[in-house]
């Protein structure tokens, strides 16, 4: 039997497991590597969902597909694409607005967790499928419950991805589990490719092409570079369908959980945007440039609550070094940016909630400022986070604007519960419970 986990006690912030024959570095500083060409590529875990069939391309396909995946990405993500669905969030948007209006009517307790999720969901199915799909299109536990599932297992662990012997046992059942979300995911985008095979000739050429569109016709003029046939289309699809539906709807639900707990802060985001919305309009995405107070929000709750917490699981492809620290070759690297955002080396009062750190202050989420990183950084970013930002801005802004929300059953602000849910994706541990009141004049 193998020994169990090695640790080097003097490494500080960089921590080294060698379970099995493996290097796991969990680091939780936000040090640069003194390599100037480090090469991290981003490692999915071992109970990763398969594309069936995916898996028997010829050898060396998949570091060909990760080296093009964001070229492929940023095809469906770029500003053009993001501002051609500008008319969808607004449409989108509006009606859960309107819906949140009618229970502001009846005094009703809203479920906000539930309404951003399904609100989010609706927006990914629009832009990459072209069409909302019901709860009950993709299994019987809906889209929601495999997603959670899928994100549960994929934030567990699992003793088979570090001792592989074990894997092939199975003894945890998460294999198997991702086996049966795979054929699930796989059956589902196999239709809807279908049905766009179908509709093609009928489309109207003015009509907005979504993802799936992008994607096959990426597919039909060779671009890609290298083979690139249905089984990748359908890999792409899912990443941008897991990576879009869990990530957005639990960073608005932070935001304005922290923002209801922090009534102060509240009505100075309500200020600032009946100053540049006016009181008698919803917001437009053309506003959101001009949300400087709003910036800072999403900023600060990012710093405390970053969506994912270990980011995306990395390889390093060579030996490099971190800060003085030696990566050997093939080591699996995890960047806790959870503790990064919580170090009292990077932040003063690191548990506070002071927007006041990022006033007038140059740090921004695109991955430049190491201390805040919920994005990631470099090449390996996500590619995703022109996009994520502005439904972010977009639904937390319009929220506030357009609702006074207060706890239910005389809860204080102060009393708030912001228990965390760990896995891939951090989300609250309980719902958000709110009641709104309208507060536009129209």
């Amino acid at each position: 039997m193998p020994s169990g986990p090695k640790t080097r006690p003097d490494n500080g912030p960089t921590l080294r497991l060698r379970p099995n024959s493996r290097n796991l570095i969990p680091r939780r500083s936000r040090a640069r590597p003194q390599n100037p060409r480090p090469h991290f590529r981003q490692q999915a875990q071992n109970r990763r969902l398969q594309i069936p069939k995916l898996r028997a391309t010829k050898p060396g396909f998949r570091p060909v597909l990760a080296r093009h995946a964001k070229t492929l990405h940023i095809g469906a993500l770029s500003n053009i694409r993001i501002n051609q669905f500008q008319p969808v969030r607004k449409t989108e948007l509006g009606l859960l607005v309107n819906s949140l209006k009618r229970a502001s009517d009846l005094g009703e307790i809203v479920d906000l967790s539930a309404r951003v999720l399904g609100l989010s969901g609706d927006l990914n199915c629009l832009m990459i499928f072209g069409r909302k799909y019901a709860d009950r299109d993709l299994d019987e536990k809906g889209f929601k419950g495999v997603i959670s599932e899928v994100m549960e297992v994929g934030g567990s662990f699992n003793l088979g991805d570090y001792f592989p012997y074990m894997g092939v046992l199975d003894l945890q059942g998460y294999n198997g589990r991702m086996k049966k979300a795979s054929k699930i995911f796989d059956g589902f985008l196999e239709k809807i490719i279908d049905e766009h095979v179908e509709n093609k000739k009928e489309k109207n050429e003015n009509e907005n092409e979504d993802f799936v569109d992008t994607m096959m016709g990426i597919m039909e003029s060779g671009e890609a570079g290298f083979e690139f046939d249905r089984r990748h289309v359908k890999a792409v699809l899912l990443d941008l369908l897991l990576a879009g539906m869990d990530t957005s709807a639990t960073a608005v639900e932070w935001v304005l959980s922290e923002l209801i707990k922090h009534p102060q802060v509240m009505k100075k985001l309500q200020n600032e945007l009946e100053s540049v919305v006016g009181p008698d309009h919803m917001v437009e995405e053309h506003h959101l440039h001009r949300l400087e107070y709003l910036d800072c929000v999403i900023k600060e709750t990012m710093r405390l609550h970053p969506v994912a917490p270990l980011l995306i699981p990395h390889e390093s492809m060579e030996d490099c070094v971190v800060d003085g620290i030696n990566i050997p070759k093939k080591s699996r690297v995890l960047v806790n940016v959870w503790a990064i955002g919580r170090d009292p080396d990077a932040w003063p009062n690191p548990e506070t909630f002071s927007l006041e750190r990022f006033i007038g202050s140059d740090i921004d989420l695109k991955g430049r400022d190491f201390q805040l990183l919920p994005f990631g950084s470099g090449r390996r970013s996500c590619p995703g986070l022109q996009l994520g930002l502005t439904i972010v801005r977009l639904l937390v802004a319009q929220l506030v604007h357009c609702f006074d929300w207060e706890l239910p059953n005389g809860m204080l602000p102060g009393d708030l519960d912001m228990s965390e849910h760990f896995g891939v994706v951090t989300a609250r541990a309980k719902h958000l419970m709110a009641i709104p009141t309208y507060r536009l004049r129209k």
